[in-house]
């Protein structure tokens, strides 16, 4: 007996199968081998196909069913998926303009303009967020720039909803990915009228709302066709990629934190009462075990340019053909603290935590007589780390407390020098696992489906690979005291 993962990510579509009796993962693949296209027609904007995510999705689906022998054996399906797009179809659901995605950042003056015009006071009593950036002020920029989609806009998704559709044929969401997109009303427990009544949707556009974990509709004879999937095989999980990540880590309860650090950034808190940060610099959604009842709430502090950046100096600055390891074995050449060196890693957009503002990457203290390549690309880890202390600063103000960390062995945690920044300038531990995405969406599927008991049922084969222990570092120290005093001039 098996469970199907899938992740959609901005990147790539991963798909996994984990054996339901070992909980280990039998098999994944990923499509595309390079990473996905982003369409940016004008600067500030990033888009995507949703077509695109479906045929990596059926070419991932192919490979790994080739390990098992018999699709019929998978008794669910879990999905995780990019937060914050925007999918458009029409009533017969058709996609109307490629998917407008998180890290495009043309919808933050209708958000901000919702802001001010509603009021803080009710935004953030209510929505918990600013309507800032996120799927609500995009739907906004269509209204107003694109009526003509807008008016034949039937239904409005996000990403995972999409793809769950493309699967079904049933169009539906979840309070989780409503709460992600602004469209939840946190006092009222429904959809926030007030938001829509604003921007003037009608509410039929927001789908049907079902349970997060639970049978959210059964694999089409159509889709079965093309994915070489059974027939009937339940959709039972759904969630956004960062809860979809602290759930991957077995992170459900309050005060247990999550990180990831792939193309974006993230640290991850669930909080057991309603709380925001005032300037919305980090956001709070409703973790995937959130009730009225028993609130569950994630705070998230997302920064948009962290192994971007790492990548970017891969394609641009390093020699040809070094892989990400011997990156970091130069890096490593070079002190903590670089010589004095700072990047600040804001190049992929509007950042929440600078208040929205598109402060580019920059690098700060370059000196040509002491600088090489092992302090750029040092810098640019460091840098990174810094993001993420600066956010979790904002985050202690909150109440939260960070003593420990717990991410996934994968993308910039891969990296010896990330690991231990973060580690030494938090004074947190961290904790690293055997999952990803993909994998803890198999799992949530087995818990939708009563396969799983609960979550410590669904994850009690979850492999702890490494733990690194904080030390403290005076030159790290002064280090990000510089690191602030640079953002300090954007802000």
């Amino acid at each position: 007996m098996y469970l199907l993962g899938y992740d959609i990510g901005s990147s790539s579509v991963k798909a996994s199968i984990v054996e339901v009796a070992t909980g280990k993962c039998t098999a994944s693949a990923f499509y595309p081998k390079s990473e996905a296209p982003i369409i940016s027609a004008k600067p500030g904007w990033a888009e995507q196909d949703p077509q695109m995510w479906w045929d990596n999705l059926k070419l991932a689906t192919r490979e790994v069913l080739s390990h098992i022998p018999d699709s019929s054996d998978i008794k669910a399906i879990g999905i995780s998926y990019q937060m914050h797009g925007l999918v458009c179809v029409d009533k017969d659901g058709k996609v109307l303009r490629p998917s407008i995605i998180w890290c495009d950042s043309r919808a933050v003056p209708y958000g901000n303009r919702a802001f001010s015009e509603l009021g803080p006071e009710t935004c953030l009593s209510r929505l918990l967020n600013s309507p800032g950036n996120f799927t609500a002020a995009k739907l906004a920029w269509v209204k107003e720039n694109e009526p003509e989609i807008f008016e034949k806009t039937d239904r409005i998704m996000l990403p995972g909803d999409w793809i769950a559709m493309k699967l079904t044929g049933t169009c539906c969401t979840t309070v989780s990915g409503l709460s992600e997109g602004m469209f939840w009303d946190f006092k009222e427990n429904r959809p926030a009228s007030f938001l829509l009544d604003h921007f003037g949707f009608g509410e039929s556009i927001i789908p049907e709302i079902v349970p997060t974990f639970g049978d959210q509709g059964r694999v089409s004879a159509s889709a079965a066709a093309e994915l070489g999937l059974a027939e009937g095989t339940p959709v039972t999980y759904r969630a956004g990629d960062q809860p979809n990540n602290a759930l991957s880590l077995n992170v459900f309860n309050p005060g247990e934190i999550a990180s990831t650090a792939g193309t974006s950034g993230v640290v991850y808190g669930v909080n057991g009462s309603v709380n925001y940060d005032p300037k919305s610099r980090v956001n709070t959604f409703a973790h995937v075990n959130h009730s009225a009842e028993n609130p569950r709430l994630g705070v998230l502090l997302c920064i948009n340019g962290t192994g971007i950046l790492n990548s970017w100096m891969r394609r641009n600055i390093v020699p040809e053909g070094v892989s990400y390891a011997e990156m970091n074995s130069i890096a490593a050449r070079a002190p903590q603290g670089c010589d004095g060196l700072s990047v600040l890693p804001f190049g992929n957009g509007a950042e929440r935590m600078l208040g929205n503002r598109e402060a580019g990457c920059r690098l700060c203290g370059l000196d040509f007589n002491r600088h090489g390549l092992e302090h750029m690309l040092r810098a640019a880890q460091e840098g990174i780390v810094f993001s993420f202390m600066y956010g979790m600063e904002i985050m202690k103000g909150m109440g939260m407390d960070i003593t420990k960390i717990h991410a996934g062995k994968a993308n910039m945690f891969l990296s010896p020098i990330f690991r231990s920044t973060l580690s030494d300038i938090s004074g947190a531990t961290i904790e690293l696992f055997d999952t990803d995405g993909s994998v803890g969406a198999a799992k949530g599927a087995g818990m939708g489906a009563g396969i799983y008991s609960d979550n410590n049922d669904a994850f009690s084969t979850l492999v702890l690979l490494e733990r690194i222990e904080p030390a403290r570092s005076t030159a790290l120290e002064d280090a990000y005291a510089r690191w602030k005093d640079e953002v300090s001039k954007i802000l």
